[in-house]
């Protein structure tokens, strides 16, 4: 039985399902890409420009159509799925309105004379092996920037998306790109080893767990592949200074709660101060508790299923663990009795480092609150995990945002707002949650031949 196959969450139910590709079908894939790679980057950056802009616009003439099988495949409120589109057109404007701009020669300061330029190029065929979670915003992340610099892309998506994935490998060919350029393929992780070693292969992004970074960062530089990886997060979202305690609170349940909590740069770990825990707490609760898990095709609906049973088990066992070493439980803590894959929006408190949710990711709907007793502390706290994605920091004091913000262990922070993402705003972060960054000009500049050029007269 193929992996490759659609289970809709909000239900059970098991759809159609997708042949795993044959070991001779990605030869054909990596050949096809390979030969299409040259062409494709030796086309004018404003051709490529071009067709780009025409990937945006499709991306919004069938935004309806794509929310639609995002909503089915992984449970996603179809409202949200419209704003994770709109975010996708974004990206694939933003790039083909600047990436002529990002590969334009830079010219060199040389102290002996004479001219020396980097010249911005194209490394060849690139592997991306995507998640869930996000399924079109991830794939435009990696390969928006990429077919703008001239790069072809190979893309694994995760098994529970291929209808997303053949969606997107047919609106790019829609939209003009050369066949080969941007090739999906349903493979599996031992064929995903093969391909990572073939010299075809110039680099690899993943994002996904840090069980799977571990693994293809391995394979990788075994194969000395460059990678970029994005691992996932325990983000911390400080509240230091809490004027507007409705709007913080309000940024807090977006902040954790959106996605049903399926967010890498979720706010996962909110801690308070002192003087602001009880009001904050009090709040915030009430709001978990107020939220209707329901019909993700109801353009009401905030939150909808997990995105597999799996996800539920997983998450369920965390929070059993930590109720049973004596967690306190403010809202929810269990999973929903009806088919599919549905868990109560959860509040917990009195986490300690016995409990494998003080230490582990929490991929779903499921807020932990801590309590501090100064800025110093709480900053300690905040760094005090392996991973180091992003951090909010709500407080009136924009120098207290500043100096926090200069001491937090994170790639990044955001201040007045939960974490977030925009096209213009480099991705990524530090320790566990992996490196390289995405999106922005740092977008660009991953999987590209910074080339010299060294002119003497």
């Amino acid at each position: 039985m193929s992996t490759y196959r659609v289970v809709n969450p909000a239900t059970g139910e098991t759809g159609q399902e997708y042949p795993t590709a044959t070991d001779g079908e990605l030869r054909d894939a990596l050949a096809l890409a390979d030969d299409a790679q040259r062409a494709w980057a030796a086309r004018p950056a404003a051709e490529r420009a071009a067709v780009l802009r025409r990937v945006a616009d499709l991306y919004e003439e069938r935004k309806d159509e794509l929310a639609a099988i995002i909503t089915r495949e992984m449970g996603k409120p179809v409202k949200q799925a419209l704003g994770e589109l709109r975010t996708v057109v974004s990206i694939y404007r933003y790039y083909a309105d600047r990436g002529e701009g990002f590969l334009e020669a830079e010219e060199l300061d040389v102290a002996s004379g004479g001219r020396a330029v980097i010249r911005k190029e194209a490394v060849g065929t690139l592997l991306g092996i995507m998640p869930w979670n996000f399924p079109y915003y991830q794939v435009a992340r990696f390969a928006a920037p990429n077919l703008m610099l001239g790069n072809a892309v190979l893309l694994k998506h995760a098994p529970q998306c291929p209808e997303s994935a053949l969606a997107m490998e047919r609106l790019f060919l829609d939209a003009g790109l050369p066949k080969g350029a941007y090739v999906n393929i349903f493979a599996t992780n031992e064929q995903i080893e093969t391909l990572i070693g073939d010299d075809r292969i110039h680099g690899v992004s993943l994002t996904g767990s840090e069980r799977a970074g571990a693994a293809v960062a391995e394979i990788a530089g075994r194969n000395l592949k460059k990678v970029v990886l994005e691992l996932g997060g325990s983000d911390p979202y400080l509240i230091l200074g809490a004027s507007n305690m409705e709007q913080v609170v309000k940024n807090a349940l977006v902040g954790r709660m959106g996605n049903a909590g399926q967010a890498c740069n979720a706010a996962k770990r909110i801690i308070a101060l002192d003087e602001h825990y009880e009001g904050f707490s009090t709040a915030f609760t009430d709001a978990v508790r107020g939220i209707t898990v329901g019909d993700p095709t109801d353009p009401d609906t905030f939150m909808g299923p997990l995105s597999s049973e799996k996800a539920v088990e997983t998450l369920d066992e965390q929070v059993q663990d930590a109720i049973s070493k004596g967690a306190t439980v403010l809202a929810g803590g269990k999973r929903i009795d009806r088919p599919g894959a549905w868990y109560e929006p959860t509040v917990l408190a009195g986490i300690t480092p016995e409990m494998r949710a003080y230490k582990e990711e929490l991929f779903g709907p499921v807020a932990l609150l801590f309590k501090v007793g100064s800025e110093e502390e709480a900053v300690d706290f905040a760094n005090n995990s392996p991973y180091g994605l992003s951090a909010s920091i709500q407080t009136d004091d924009d120098a207290q945002a500043e100096r926090v913000a200069q001491r937090l262990q994170t790639g990044m922070v955001f201040v007045g707002a939960p974490s977030g993402t925009a096209a213009e705003l480099p991705f990524g972060g530090v320790k566990r949650s992996g490196f390289g960054r995405e999106l922005g000009r740092f977008g660009m500049e991953e999987f590209a031949n910074h080339k010299l050029v060294r002119l003497v007269r």
